[in-house]
C-alpha cells in the first residue's frame, strides 16, 4: 500500500499538481521569451546534483522527469514572457542542483531565458539560460544549463565534472558538413565567403587568412557548399543572401532583428538591396549645391521623378510582400534624414581648418594621428616625402622646426604607404584618389592647425610618385584648392576608418575570442561569465556585414574608394596587428599622444589634456581594467592557479594559434603565465567589444551624415591650372567639389548605411549593465560590479564637466558637436535608442 501511495503522488506531481508538504520535491519556475511558438507538453526536464555522484555514470545524480505545461504570460523588464510553474520529485538523498537537462520534445524552438529553483529546504538555485532549445527530433541531443556558480576546471563538484567536459565537445563540432540552423556549434573558417565567381571574373575575391599574402583572423564557420567556379569560394544561397549559419546564441533577438530590418527600410531601403545599384545605371544625377544637398536629404525636399523612379525599379525587383512593408515604412518620406550634428549649428562650420584637425582628435577616426618621428616623413623603403621646411617653417607659430620636433608638436595624419601599393589598380576602377600625408601643428591652446597636405599618385616609372603639396589658405583660389585637398584627406581617412579601425580592429579582431570562449571556457567558468554580455550579437552582425557590406558588390565596394580591394587592403594592414598594442594606454604611447607614468592608474600620461578621445578613453579604460583586476583577483589566489587553469590556457592557446592564426609571433602577445597578464588580456578584449568600437561607431551620422565633410570616393582629380577643368572649377569651386564626389544614389545609399550603422537598438545593453543580476551568485563580484557601475557614472560627470569646459577648445570645437562618444551611459533605461551620440554598448551588436 505503501508502494501504492508514492506512485499515486508521482503521478500527480508529474501533472503539475503540488505535492504533500512531506513530500520532497523542488518547485521549478520555467521562463521562457514568448513567440509564435511555445513549449508544449512534450517539453521536459530533469535536474542533475552537484553534490551526489550516480555510481552508474559517473555524473551527478539525474531526478525524475518533469512536464512543461500551463504557462501564463508575464513581462520580465520590457521582454515579454511565457512562465511556467512545475514540480519536480527529489528524494533525500540528492543533495544541491548544479545543472538542468531539457528536452524540447516539441515541434519548435524556443527561447528559454531562465529556470529557478526552489528547494524543499528553502534554499534557491538560478540558472540563468538565455539560450535556444531546438526540438530533439533536430538536434538528436538534450540541452544542458548550468547553476549560476562559476568553478574553475580544477573546483569542478565530481558529479559535474564530465557534464563539463562533454558540454565543451559537442561545442566544438566537427569541422565536416553545411551547418544547419539547429547546430550549436562554433568552428572557425577562413574569409572564403566574400567572393562571389559565379558572377564571373568580376566577382571573384581572394581568400583572406591561412596564408603569408592575405593573413586576417578567423570567422565562424558554415560548410556552406564551394563553388563549383571557385573550389577555395563558398557558395552563395541568394541574391540577398542572409541564410548562413550563425550559431543559435549569437542571433539577434527577434525584436532586435526586425527593428534592425525596419531602420534599415527607413533608412532607404536601398541598405539590404546592394545589387539595386545596376537597375539605376542611369541616373548619374549630382547634387548642384551644398544647400541643394541639404535641403534633398535632410528637408524633404528630394526630387520626386527621381523617387517614383526608385520605386518603380524596387517594385519590379522585390517581392511582392517585401515591395508593400517598404512602401508602409517609407510612405511618409523615404529619403528625409535627420540633420547631422556637424551641420546642425553652422553649415559652414565643417570647412574651418580647426574643425578639419579636431576631428582627428575628436572624431570617428581619432586613434590614427600620432607625432611626427622625424621630418621630412620618410616612407617604407626609405623614400622621403616631398614636403620641405620651406612649406612649413613660417607657420609654426614663432617656432623653428627643431624646436616643434623636440617639443612634440608636429602630428601626421599618415595614409600613403598601405595606399600606395593598390593606388594604381584602385584609379582604374573610376575613381580618382590620392594617397594623403597631412602635417598638423599643436599650438598653445592644444587646437591642431593644419600645417601642409602632401598627395601622391604612382608615376608611370616604377618605384617613383607623383606628389602635389598644398598649403592652408582661407581664400581665393588657393583657399578653393586647399579645400579640395582636405576633401581627398577626409576621403582616405573615411576609408581607414570603415575598414580598418571600425571592421577589422572590433569586428573582426573580437569574432576569435569568442568563438574560443564558447569552445574552450565552460559556462561554468568564471572568465567565460565575466566576458559573455561583451560578445552579444557580434557573430550575427559580422555574417551580416559579410553577406551584403564587404562581400563582392557589397555597399562598402560600391561607397567606399577602394572598391573591390577594400578587404583586401584591410589584410595588408593586419599584418602589422599586434594584440599587446591593442589597449588604449599601449596605442596612446606607440602613437605619441601619451608617456608611460606608473603614478597614473591607467600607467600612462596624457601628452596634452585636451585629447578627447584619449582623455575619456583613459578613464573607461581605468573602469574597465579596475573591475577586471578585482574580479581575477577574486578567483585566482595566486600566479600558479592561472598557469593550471586547463581551460584559459586552452583558450590562450587557440585564440594565438588557431583563431588568431596568422599571428603567432610569441612578442606580440602576452604570456598568460600570471595574473596580470590575464587581467591585461582580458581589459583588452573587453575594450575592443565596448568602447573602441564605441568610439568608432555611434558618432558616424553624426559626422560623415553630411557627406562633404567625410567622402567616401571622389571620381575626379584635383584640376590642375590651365586645363579646362581648371576653368570649371574657378567658376564654382563649391559646384566642383560636389562633382568631384560620387552621384546621387551612390552618395544616398552610403548615408543610408551609416545611418543604421550609427542607431543604438531598443534591446541594447550598456557597459556596467546586465541583463539580469542573476548571472552569478557570488555577492562580492556583485559588489565590484555595483562599484563598476558607479566609477562609470563619475566617468560621465567628468565627461559632461569637460565638454561644458571652454577653455578645452576640442571637446566641442567650429561646429559645436559635444564629444560624448565615450559616454557610458549607464543609466537604468539605457541610452534612447536610434542616434544620440553616446553610450558604450557592452559589445560589437551593430
Amino acid at each position: 500500500m505503501q508502494e501504492i501511495s508514492c506512485l499515486q503522488k508521482l503521478r500527480e506531481l508529474l501533472k503539475g499538481r503540488r505535492p504533500d508538504p512531506a513530500f520532497p520535491a523542488a518547485k521549478i519556475t520555467f521562463v521562457v521569451s514568448r513567440s509564435k511558438s511555445n513549449p508544449g507538453k512534450q517539453t521536459t526536464l530533469r535536474i542533475y546534483s552537484s553534490t551526489r555522484v550516480d555510481n552508474n555514470t559517473g555524473k551527478g545524480r539525474l531526478s525524475d522527469e518533469a512536464s512543461i505545461k500551463s504557462g501564463k504570460n508575464t513581462k520580465h523588464g520590457e521582454i515579454k514572457t511565457v512562465t511556467y510553474s512545475v514540480w519536480c520529485y527529489l528524494d533525500g538523498e540528492f543533495g544541491t542542483p548544479g545543472a538542468i537537462v531539457v528536452k524540447n520534445g516539441d515541434k519548435h524552438e524556443f527561447f528559454l531565458k531562465f529556470v529557478k529553483l526552489e528547494m524543499p529546504n528553502g534554499e534557491s538555485v538560478h540558472f540563468d539560460c538565455n539560450s535556444w532549445v531546438y526540438p530533439f527530433k533536430m538536434t538528436n541531443a538534450d540541452r544542458i544549463f548550468f547553476a549560476n556558480t562559476s568553478y574553475l576546471p580544477s573546483q569542478t563538484p565530481e558529479a559535474l565534472q564530465e557534464l563539463r567536459k562533454a558540454e565543451l565537445i559537442s561545442l566544438r563540432g566537427t569541422d565536416r558538413g553545411e551547418r544547419k540552423p539547429w547546430d550549436r556549434v562554433y568552428e572557425y573558417d577562413h574569409y572564403n565567403d566574400l567572393g562571389n565567381p559565379d558572377k564571373g571574373q568580376e566577382g571573384i575575391r581572394p581568400v583572406l587568412g591561412g596564408s603569408k599574402t592575405y593573413p586576417y583572423p578567423r570567422r565562424g564557420r558554415t560548410g556552406r557548399p564551394l563553388s563549383d567556379k571557385d573550389r577555395m569560394t563558398e557558395t552563395r544561397n541568394k541574391i540577398i543572401d542572409l541564410d548562413f549559419y550563425v550559431p543559435p546564441d549569437e542571433r539577434f533577438s527577434p525584436s532586435k532583428l526586425s527593428e534592425f530590418i525596419s531602420n534599415s527600410i527607413q533608412s532607404v531601403v536601398h541598405f539590404v538591396i546592394p545589387e539595386l545599384t545596376s537597375l539605376l545605371q542611369g541616373n548619374k544625377e549630382k547634387f548642384k549645391s551644398f544647400d541643394q544637398m541639404i535641403k534633398e536629404l535632410y528637408s524633404g525636399g528630394r526630387s520626386r521623378t527621381l523617387e517614383g523612379f526608385i520605386m518603380e525599379k524596387l517594385k519590379s525587383f522585390l517581392p511582392e510582400d517585401l515591395f508593400k512593408e517598404v512602401v508602409r515604412t517609407t510612405k511618409d518620406n523615404p529619403f528625409k534624414f535627420q540633420l547631422p550634428q556637424i551641420i546642425a549649428n553652422d553649415e559652414n562650420a565643417w570647412k574651418n581648418d580647426e574643425e578639419f584637425g579636431r576631428q582627428m582628435l575628436a572624431g570617428i577616426n581619432p586613434a590614427v594621428i600620432r607625432h611626427l618621428e622625424s621630418f621630412p616623413p620618410v616612407g617604407r623603403g626609405g623614400r622621403q616625402s616631398s614636403i620641405t621646411a620651406s612649406h612649413i617653417e613660417n607657420n609654426l607659430d614663432g617656432l623653428t622646426i627643431d624646436d616643434a620636433m623636440k617639443q612634440w608638436r608636429i602630428f601626421i595624419l599618415d595614409h600613403h604607404d598601405y595606399l600606395m601599393p593598390y593606388l594604381r589598380r584602385i584609379n582604374e576602377e573610376q575613381v580618382c584618389m590620392y594617397a594623403s600625408r597631412t602635417l598638423l601643428f599643436l599650438r598653445q591652446d592644444a587646437t591642431l592647425k593644419p600645417l601642409v597636405i602632401e598627395l601622391s599618385l604612382p608615376s608611370n616609372k616604377e618605384g617613383e610618385e607623383i606628389s602635389r603639396v598644398f598649403l592652408p589658405a582661407n581664400q581665393g583660389t588657393e583657399g578653393a584648392l586647399w579645400q579640395l585637398a582636405k576633401g581627398q584627406v577626409a576621403a582616405n581617412d573615411s576609408a581607414h576608418h570603415q575598414l580598418i579601425s571600425h571592421w577589422l580592429h572590433t569586428h573582426a579582431a573580437v569574432e576569435p575570442f569568442i568563438i574560443a570562449t564558447r569552445r574552450q571556457l565552460s559556462a561554468m567558468h568564471p572568465i567565460h561569465k565575466l566576458l559573455e554580455p561583451h560578445f552579444k550579437d557580434t557573430m550575427h552582425i559580422n555574417a551580416l556585414a559579410r553577406s551584403i557590406l564587404l562581400n563582392s558588390g557589397g555597399i562598402l565596394e560600391k561607397t567606399m574608394f577602394p572598391g573591390k580591394y577594400s578587404l583586401e587592403l584591410s589584410s595588408t594592414i593586419y599584418e602589422d596587428w599586434r594584440f599587446d598594442e591593442q589597449g588604449l594606454p599601449a596605442d596612446l604611447v606607440k602613437r605619441g599622444l601619451a608617456f608611460e607614468d606608473d603614478d597614473e592608474p591607467s600607467g600612462v600620461h596624457l601628452l596634452f589634456e585636451d585629447y578627447p578621445y584619449g582623455a575619456d578613453g583613459i578613464e573607461v579604460w581605468t573602469a574597465i581594467k579596475q573591475w577586471v583586476e578585482g574580479y581575477c583577483k577574486i578567483i585566482y589566489p595566486n600566479d600558479e592557479s592561472v598557469m593550471t587553469d586547463i581551460e584559459i590556457q586552452a583558450w590562450w592557446t587557440e585564440i594565438r594559434r588557431v583563431g588568431h592564426g596568422d599571428k603567432q609571433n610569441e612578442t606580440w602577445w602576452y604570456k598568460m603565465d600570471t595574473i596580470s597578464d590575464l587581467i591585461k588580456t582580458l581589459t583588452t578584449i573587453i575594450w575592443m567589444a565596448s568602447a573602441l568600437h564605441a568610439s568608432v561607431n555611434f558618432g558616424q551620422f553624426g559626422y560623415a551624415g553630411f557627406p562633404p565633410n567625410r567622402p567616401t570616393m571622389f571620381v575626379k582629380f584635383i584640376p590642375s591650372e590651365g586645363t579646362p577643368e581648371f576653368a570649371m572649377f574657378i567658376e564654382n569651386p563649391d559646384k566642383y567639389y560636389l562633382e568631384m564626389m560620387p552621384d546621387k544614389f551612390t552618395t544616398t545609399l552610403g548615408l543610408a548605411l551609416i545611418e543604421v550603422l550609427s542607431r543604438h537598438t531598443g534591446d541594447e545593453l550598456y557597459i556596467g549593465q546586465r541583463a539580469s543580476m542573476d548571472w552569478t551568485n557570488d555577492t562580492r563580484v556583485l559588489q565590484l560590479f555595483k562599484e563598476f557601475g558607479d566609477n562609470l557614472r563619475r566617468v560621465e560627470r567628468k565627461i559632461s564637466a569637460r565638454n561644458d569646459n571652454s577653455g578645452l577648445k576640442n571637446r566641442r570645437g567650429p561646429a559645436m558637436v559635444p564629444y560624448t562618444l565615450l559616454y557610458p551611459d549607464t543609466s537604468n533605461t539605457g541610452s534612447e535608442k536610434g542616434i544620440t551620440g553616446k553610450g558604450i554598448p557592452n559589445s560589437v551588436s551593430i
